[in-house]
């Protein structure tokens, strides 16, 4: 975007130059000429789009969440489309009772009771990771924070 918006510049010089004083006629066509050549490597970089190993890029154009998803690799795209790119490796949610272990710090352990009456407390860790064609309707229905949302502790009363 930097390169568009620098190569608009360059051209909006190159016509003031001009018309401000005949000497600068000569630079004029320099000018222009480099103003077209980094505006057109400004809009041909904006196209491309590279999504990592291990993720799934999702498009969003003006709020609307597109329904396909990118896949890891190289991709041209619109230049006014953000992608999105959401983890679709295999993570661990651990809930403990020790302070320092898991995303949450503190106690989350879940406790029960027995049918005896007794409190029992349960860690557990869960293996969980995103289907890559389920991606825009997670960003649709959840946000692209879903993890924060999902790991967020239940607060007893």
């Amino acid at each position: 975007m930097v390169l568009i918006i620098l190569g608009l510049v360059l051209q909006v010089v190159s016509y003031t130059l001009a018309r401000a004083d005949q000497r600068f006629s000569s630079l004029k066509n320099g000018l222009r000429l480099t103003s077209y050549a980094f505006f057109t490597l400004g809009f041909l970089t904006s196209c491309v789009r590279q999504i990592d190993a291990g993720y799934v890029g999702v498009q969003t154009l003006f709020g609307r969440v597109k329904s396909e998803t990118l896949s890891s690799g190289l991709h041209l795209v619109n230049p006014l489309v953000s992608v999105r790119q959401l983890d679709t490796k295999t993570q661990n949610y651990t809930m403990s009772g020790v302070h320092d272990e898991g995303k949450v710090a503190g106690d989350d352990a879940i406790r029960v009771l027995t049918a005896d009456g007794l409190e029992v407390t349960i860690d557990l860790s869960v293996l969980y990771r995103l289907q890559p064609d389920q991606a825009p309707n997670l960003i649709k229905e959840i946000g692209v924070e879903y993890e924060d949302k999902i790991v967020r502790p239940i607060t007893r009363t």
